[in-house]
């Protein structure tokens, strides 16, 4: 099938450099980060698990787990339809329609739309800001992936916890800066943090994400693991994160 029937007006084809996938997307729109390519190198999937991404945008996170990983069946949640459709397009130009779906839905419904104790794997790239810090983007599909608008912290943090079976795994990535309110939220859910990941841009730098895998009901016991390095020198990646990208 030619590939312009399965793009609109705006979109391009971007290639994630795994197992020949591609993904579409629209940079006026929004295109998906280093976040969610480091999340997808962090989240450990088994063989035979089923994954549920929540906020899944383009469909980043599902296909490249697809790509990683020996999981059985990938779903992603997504509110915006605009990029939900772009999400589904870019499932079916990879072929993995049989593999992963993609559900237009609201965070805040997921454990009624799906049931609860469904699902082995959570995985999250929220938006980072609340509505008291930073500045709203005008374009509101990039504001509602940025900014706290259409779900908040608990919100994502409630319903991936109902998701989740008991010892299920919740991985997801945010911001250093409320790593105090994240982990209150974390444990009044039983989502035991128990592997932390700090991602740095340069080795002198502070962190500006960080990593999380939790455990539904898990003990209390955490790991902080080796800082994560983005780049060398300007332009220059770490050896890591070529490797997570597949270069």
């Amino acid at each position: 099938m030619p590939d312009e029937i399965f793009l609109k007006e705006g979109e391009r084809f971007d290639d994630l450099e795994r197992n020949g996938y591609r993904i579409i997307q629209n940079p006026e729109k929004f295109c998906f980060g280093m976040d969610a390519v480091l999340l997808s190198g962090f989240a450990a999937v088994k063989e035979g698990e089923c994954v549920i991404d929540l906020g899944t945008g383009t469909g980043i996170i599902p296909i490249l787990l697809k790509a990683k990983t020996k999981g059985r069946h990938f779903t992603g949640l997504e509110i915006q339809q605009e990029s939900a459709d772009m999400a589904r397009r870019s499932v079916a130009v990879n072929g993995l329609s049989a593999d992963i779906d993609i559900v237009d839905g609201d965070i805040r419904e997921a454990s009624a739309m799906f049931g609860a104790s469904v699902f082995d794997v959570v995985t999250t790239n929220p938006p980072y800001m609340s509505n008291q810090h930073g500045l709203v983007n005008p374009k509101l599909p990039k504001a509602i992936a940025r900014h706290e608008i259409l779900c908040t912290l608990e919100d994502v943090v409630r319903e991936g916890a109902r998701l989740l079976k008991p010892g299920g795994r919740f991985y997801m990535v945010h911001r250093p800066g409320r790593l105090a309110e994240i982990i209150r939220i974390l444990e009044k859910y039983r989502l035991e943090p128990k592997r932390m990941k700090f991602v740095h841009p340069f080795v002198d730098k502070e962190p500006n994400m960080v990593l999380f895998e939790c455990s539904r009901g898990g003990k209390p016991q955490v790991r902080v693991e080796a800082p994560l390095v983005v780049f060398e020198k300007p332009g220059v990646y770490t050896r890591e994160i070529t490797e997570i990208y597949g270069y």
